[in-house]
């Protein structure tokens, strides 16, 4: 029976806020996708407040957040914790509004600029090329053609310098200290920050309470290992009080950061387990296993993600030394037991 605790039976009405600790207060922001709803973070700085994370950058939320800022101004900041766009959506109208600082990592600032421009490789095209050299049928990849810059749809704008945060930095946030913990796999340097003093980590997309955080092999490194990267960076918050609170970008606030890595940690096991058994069938690429890891119908936004997170599977058992892999005439990449 799983011990994580929610100290939060409900998610804050549009407008509201909740506040979580003392001088943290949590609200919520809508999203047009099956996760429906991004947790946003305002933390009481000198003499104002600091944001933490945005929203997508559409006129919805920007009515919700012209509705609340009333109660939480002047804001000092705008910290973000990744770049993708229901964390960064906002960030440069933010900014501009009230004339502050963006701050952030070194690789999610980039990355948001070279997603936004379609630049380095960072195109649907290069993506697809990715899934059809790793068996994804051509339907699928036709109907996941064609969808342009959806980025630059969600965050309109990027801010043009930054501060930035680098692993173990310590960011002071009113009267209290923040420590950088710097996580990868989900994004290139995705930022948590925790605070002993309040015994509260601000987990972004690391660790969510009851769902898996996408982790997916992706056009600018296609031959990647992004799950080990993943797995390796949620084990340090075992090195966290076992009862901080933690306060995720979905779903809700929990306790029982220790127990919730050590769930993660097996479900991952049990998907690896099921992948070899499957592969010790014969050789199967990544398109071929979309049913074995996601047993549900999957439309075409699903199965970008869907995609992304079958290779990134099957890349760690390849370098793990758990599987073989070969290209076979048609250039698809199979694999097999080991």
């Amino acid at each position: 029976m799983s011990s994580l605790a929610y100290p939060y039976l409900g998610v804050p009405a549009p407008g509201t806020t909740i506040e979580v600790a003392p001088g943290i207060h949590w609200l919520s922001m809508p999203l047009p996708f099956a996760l429906d709803h991004i947790n946003l973070w305002l933390a009481q700085d000198e003499g104002g407040w600091t944001i933490v994370d945005t929203g997508i950058g559409n006129a919805e939320t920007r009515a919700l957040w012209e509705r609340l800022l009333g109660g939480f101004e002047p804001i000092r900041r705008v910290l973000l914790t990744h770049y993708h766009p229901d964390h960064a959506g906002n960030a440069d109208w933010l900014c501009k509004r009230f004339g502050v600082e963006l701050w952030t990592t070194q690789g999610e600032y980039l990355t948001a600029h070279a997603v936004s421009a379609s630049a380095a490789g960072y195109t649907t095209d290069a993506v697809l090329s990715v899934f059809r050299r790793n068996g994804l049928e051509d339907a699928r990849i036709a109907a996941m053609s064609g969808r342009g810059n959806r980025y630059r749809q969600l965050v309109p704008e990027f801010p043009h310098s930054y501060r930035r945060i680098i692993e173990g930095d310590r960011v002071r946030i009113g009267q209290h200290d923040w420590l950088a913990i710097v996580g990868h796999g989900h994004a290139p340097e995705h930022l948590s920050l925790y605070c002993e003093a309040l015994n509260v980590v601000i987990a972004g997309d690391m660790l969510l309470s009851t769902i898996s955080t996408n982790v997916s092999v992706w056009s600018i490194d296609p031959e990647g290992d992004p799950l080990r990267l993943f797995l390796d960076s949620i084990a340090r918050y075992r090195e966290l009080p076992a009862d901080v609170l933690v306060l995720p970008s979905h779903g809700k606030p929990f306790r029982g950061a220790h127990e919730r890595v050590a769930q993660l940690e097996a479900h991952h096991r049990e998907r690896f387990g099921e992948l070899k058994r499957e592969l010790g069938k014969g050789e199967r690429s990544a398109g071929d296993l979309l049913p074995v890891l996601f047993r549900r119908p999957l439309d075409a936004h699903q199965t970008f993600f869907a995609m992304g997170e079958a290779i990134a599977h099957l890349h760690y058992l390849y370098y793990a030394g758990e599987a073989r892999r070969a290209a076979g005439p048609d250039g698809i990449m199979r694999y097999a037991a080991r």
